[in-house]
């Protein structure tokens, strides 16, 4: 979390040691914005110093109201960049601590008031996209520099009408993602169909997809539209396009290309005006590798593309992700205890914002204040450290505290789904393999007998 600038207990300096692989005599560098009303701009930097603020006298002219005049100065030397807080109000940070002095290695993050900075070679590929000024697009939250990466480049994409590949790991917000990309396009006036390939027997695919004419196979008792066809004019969400069978793949390539589909059955096709967005949760790549997925539909489908980090990558947006869950189940912020919050935010969530949401709502549901009164195997998250862990190193106390809350959210989990693993993987958002993993782990029993 970034901390509190009035926070005396922080050093007032520390250094971090720079990689002589990265910095050689006379390497050129140049400084980009990457928030702030100056997003996207860079500068060149020479062996001098420099001094940054909202000043107009300043070698670096900031326009961002909560920087200083005079907030920061830069000594930019052959071999390295030293950075000095001038006394300014809101402090300056660097990979979220505050500093007073600072040995800059390249690539680090540098934030003034709400303005991001990062200083990178001047002849540097590396492709720096200008953090977005919002915490949301669309069902998606998060104010931390990885999300509004992505939402700077969910913006830009969602404007065109070309196909989106989003990938990221189960529970990270893939169908919201695909939900915001409709909503912000030019296509918003359109239908939005989702289809989940994962949850179609194999045998349906062919049909939900593409449809079928009357009498094409048993069943077939007459002529039904497929997804493609009732989306013209929107967006189709294939979610878990990964599951798409080897011999289909083809077929839906076609459409990607000429944006023409054929019904089961029919001998003529059908030209649609859809967008495709596309994810998965699997390596196409390793895929595409294994023989399980095609290289060409993979590249077709991967020209714009879009990855949804992990939440543990992302902790700083746990308490925004919670306000919003409270919100939208109509409660206030003082439903979770400070306790409780803090706990969320160390929890390393393998199951993502699906898992969070999941407990939120758990904890929220049983009652705070009837928790004293649980017995210990009821309660979904310990309210309090107690002294005996207070006593023990913070690594071994934190193991500790999250341990006792895997165990205590699994033992309540299996009691309510009945042992069933699968159901249990559902409900909390989590693959079914890391349930079985936790069993192990902690010695708990569960079944994937049919529900």
């Amino acid at each position: 979390m970034v901390p509190d600038p009035d926070d005396k207990s922080l050093p007032s300096t520390f250094s971090t040691t720079p990689d002589p692989e990265v910095y050689q005599p006379a390497l050129r560098r140049k400084l980009v914005f990457l928030s702030g009303a100056d997003a996207g701009r860079s500068i060149s930097l020479q062996v001098r110093s420099y001094r940054l603020g909202t000043d107009p006298v300043c070698d670096i002219v900031v326009k961002d109201r909560t920087v200083s005049r005079q907030h920061l100065s830069l000594e930019v030397r052959e071999d390295r960049v030293l950075a000095k807080d001038l006394g300014s109000r809101n402090g300056s940070f660097c990979e979220r601590m505050r500093f007073t002095e600072l040995e800059l290695r390249l690539g680090a993050i540098v934030r003034l008031g709400a303005t991001e900075l990062k200083i990178i070679p001047e002849d540097s590929r590396e492709r720096v996209i200008p953090l977005s000024s919002d915490t949301r697009f669309g069902g998606l939250v998060g104010g931390s520099r990885k999300m509004r990466e992505v939402f700077t480049l969910l913006q830009r994409l969602a404007a065109g009408d070309a196909d989106v590949l989003i990938q990221g790991e189960t529970g990270t917000g893939k169908e919201l993602c695909a939900e915001g990309i409709h909503t912000a396009s030019p296509r918003n006036k359109g239908p939005f169909n989702i289809v989940d390939l994962a949850g179609i027997a194999p045998s349906l695919v062919e049909s939900e997809l593409f449809g079928h004419v009357k009498g094409a196979f048993t069943g077939a008792h007459s002529d039904r539209a497929g997804a493609f066809e009732r989306t013209d004019g929107g967006t189709v969400f294939l979610d878990e396009v990964g599951d798409l069978p080897l011999e289909l793949q083809p077929r839906l390539l076609r459409i990607l290309e000429r944006r023409q589909v054929k019904r089961v059955g029919a001998n003529d096709y059908r030209t649609v005006n859809v967008r495709v967005v596309a994810a998965t949760h699997r390596d196409l790549e390793a895929a595409v590798k294994d023989g399980r997925f095609r290289e060409d539909l993979f590249h077709r489908l991967a020209v714009l593309r879009v990855t949804l980090p992990p939440l543990r990558e992302r902790p700083e947006d746990i308490p925004l992700l919670v306000d919003t869950m409270l919100e939208r189940m109509n409660r206030p912020p003082s439903a979770l205890s400070d306790q409780t919050r803090a706990l969320l935010t160390q929890y390393p969530w393998p199951g993502n914002v699906r898992e969070l949401r999941n407990v939120v709502q758990r904890v929220v549901n049983l009652g705070e204040m009837a928790l004293p009164e649980m017995s210990p195997t009821d309660i979904p998250v310990p309210l309090s450290t107690g002294p005996e862990l207070e006593e023990l190193p913070f690594k071994e106390a934190k193991e500790r505290l999250i341990e006792g809350f895997e165990r205590d959210y699994l033992k309540n989990l299996l009691e309510r789904c009945e042992g069933n693993i699968s159901r249990a993987a559902r409900e909390a958002g989590i693959a079914r393999l890391y349930v079985r993993k936790l069993l192990k782990k902690y010695g708990l029993h569960g079944h994937d007998k049919p529900e």
